[in-house]
């Protein structure tokens, strides 16, 4: 982040947002942070650890005394910690503050494995890769029968999977995809796990795969014309491209790319 247009002070030693490991300086940078992640922020955030560090770092001393009364408020409602910060510098712009309400009551309502699904499903979109895959694993880790049903465990799974293509961790995703079609018999799922095959499996390993995966030959062939679809697609869009004097390797990871991101996700 940059802090040029700060007008309080730069701290000399940085808050880590140890969750998707982002330093932060100032109340500017602060500010910014957790306007454009309110669903990042939880009791990980929202802690003393932060009110510490304003106190210390920044010199607000009042600031700091309210985000700690804030702590202590029985309803946990971390709005109470989070709009003060904004109110310091007057960051909010006029009738913001009723939207940041609503999106940060939004999130908490929500079960604890579903706001740490929007999480991760958030930092995937920020490219935060292995930071949601760790919240995905915690999250079936400890998943318990009953409490959001096999469709929302299948959703992770399927989450958790694409997060591991785009790594191109090829094995890892189909075991993901493979597991998520055992929750909830998801044929989208199948399709994503007959799909991630053939990225790291020969020819012949991928036949004996499908022959012990049992997988219905009629539903295979309709997957590997829509996979030979989207690699057409990918060719296509490859060669719409200027490709003279580029690097032939960087060429066809383009093409690999883009044939992923159509198959996977």
């Amino acid at each position: 982040m940059s802090f040029d247009l700060c007008t309080t002070k730069v701290a000399e030693r940085p808050f880590l947002i140890a969750s998707i490991g982002t330093k932060i300086y100032s109340m500017e940078e602060l500010c910014w942070f957790l306007h454009h992640n309110l669903c990042l922020i939880d009791r990980s955030i929202a802690s003393m650890e932060l009110v510490d560090w304003i106190r210390d770092e920044l010199g607000l001393k009042v600031l700091a005394r309210k985000l700690s009364d804030a702590l202590e408020r029985p309803d946990r409602d971390v709005s109470y910690f989070v709009l003060p910060i904004f109110q310091e510098i007057g960051y909010l712009p006029a009738g913001e503050t009723r939207h940041v309400r609503e999106e940060l009551t939004r999130v908490q309502v929500q079960p604890e494995e579903q706001r740490q699904k929007t999480q991760a499903d958030f930092l995937v979109k920020g490219g935060r890769l292995q930071a949601a895959e760790v919240i995905y694993r915690r999250i079936l880790d400890h998943r318990s029968a009953g409490k959001l049903g096999a469709p929302f465990y299948a959703s992770v799974w399927n989450n958790l999977g694409c997060a591991l293509a785009r790594q191109f961790c090829f094995k890892e995703a189909a075991d993901a995809f493979l597991n998520g079609w055992k929750t909830s018999q998801s044929r989208e799922l199948m399709r994503k796990y007959v799909s991630a095959l053939p990225l790291f499996l020969s020819e012949d390993e991928y036949r004996e795969k499908l022959e012990e995966f049992g997988a219905d030959q009629v539903l295979t062939g309709k997957i590997q014309e829509y996979n030979a679809a989207c690699a057409r697609k990918a060719e296509e869009k490859t060669a719409a491209r200027n490709d003279a004097g580029r690097d032939p390797a960087q060429v066809m990871e383009e093409l690999k790319e883009e044939y992923r991101r159509s198959v996977l996700g």
